[in-house]
């Protein structure tokens, strides 16, 4: 494959990962590291360094048109990135420690679990809304978010557990190059009963900053090939733009379900792979 040729194809696999990832919440490292690695061999740890790139760049695509859209809870974005952002400097840490056929497995086993929470609520049309609970109320975390032209007002509940899980995101993040967006929407979305877009659109805005935190770990060991880094973060960037258009008017129920399906399938081509020692 030419160089010119490797471009053009990552570029368009990345636009596609860029629409998912803002459409979702994941981030495109969810489609980037999988793809770069078994289709075109690019090595994982370098796959996951251009995957970190562009996650920063699908954040960076998507949360401004959320915010302006009244998606995003800015507050329980910041509350929750302490935990994420110490929990990526960990997992970038060890990633230089992990063999390449572990972190492969991990990632398929956290998306396989993250693709069954996702998919058992499909058959939900409407998210379930609670009211915050003592804790949230103190952190004044509750807010609304647009529902048919009106604002629907939510609450939020478990936050110390929302907290701890978005630890265990963000040493996923800097392990495995996703962004941490699957165990995110899921933690906010399944634990602190937060609506389905709400989730997704904070978690948009919150993957940002916990790749930057790994990111640059990354770039220390070398693991950020520009030739790699560049279609990708262009790629993820135009399709984030695409997909902030398409979520505000799609239905949470069809969001689940590509949600979940997009990540199963790739969980167990990640986990068959790293097991026979193919990535």
């Amino acid at each position: 494959m030419t160089a010119l040729t490797f471009t053009l194809v990552v570029s368009t696999i990345s636009a596609l990962a860029g629409f998912l990832g803002a459409l979702t919440g994941l981030g495109g490292g969810v489609i980037v590291v999988p793809v770069l690695t078994l289709a075109l061999g690019v090595d994982i740890k370098y796959a996951i360094g251009a995957s970190l790139v562009s996650v920063i760049a699908t954040s960076s695509g998507a949360a401004a048109a959320y915010v302006k859209e009244g998606y995003s809870n800015i507050r329980i974005g910041m509350v929750l990135e302490i935990a994420t952002t110490i929990g990526a400097v960990v997992g970038a840490y060890l990633a230089g420690f992990t063999s390449t056929h572990i972190i492969a497995i991990i990632f398929g086993l956290v998306l396989m679990q993250s693709a069954y929470q996702s998919l058992r609520s499909w058959n939900g049309t409407a998210d379930n809304l609670v009211d915050s609970d003592k804790l949230a109320r103190w952190l004044r975390l509750g807010s609304n978010f647009p529902v048919g032209g009106k604002r629907q007002e939510y609450g939020v509940q478990n936050v110390p557990t929302g907290f701890g899980l978005m630890f265990g995101a963000g040493a996923l993040s800097g392990l495995l190059g996703i962004g941490s967006g699957a165990v995110k929407v899921i933690a906010m979305d399944r634990a602190m009963k937060i609506p389905f877009k709400v989730s997704a659109t904070t978690s948009n805005f919150m993957i940002g900053v916990t790749a930057a935190a790994s990111a640059g770990v990354y770039l220390s060991r070398g693991y950020i090939d520009p030739h790699v880094a560049m279609p990708v973060m262009l790629g993820v960037l135009a399709g984030a733009f695409l997909g902030t258009r398409v979520l505000v008017h799609a239905p949470v129920r069809i969001l689940r379900i590509i949600f979940g399906l997009v990540i199963a399938v790739l969980a167990i081509e990640m986990i068959v792979n790293g097991i026979m020692g193919k990535v």
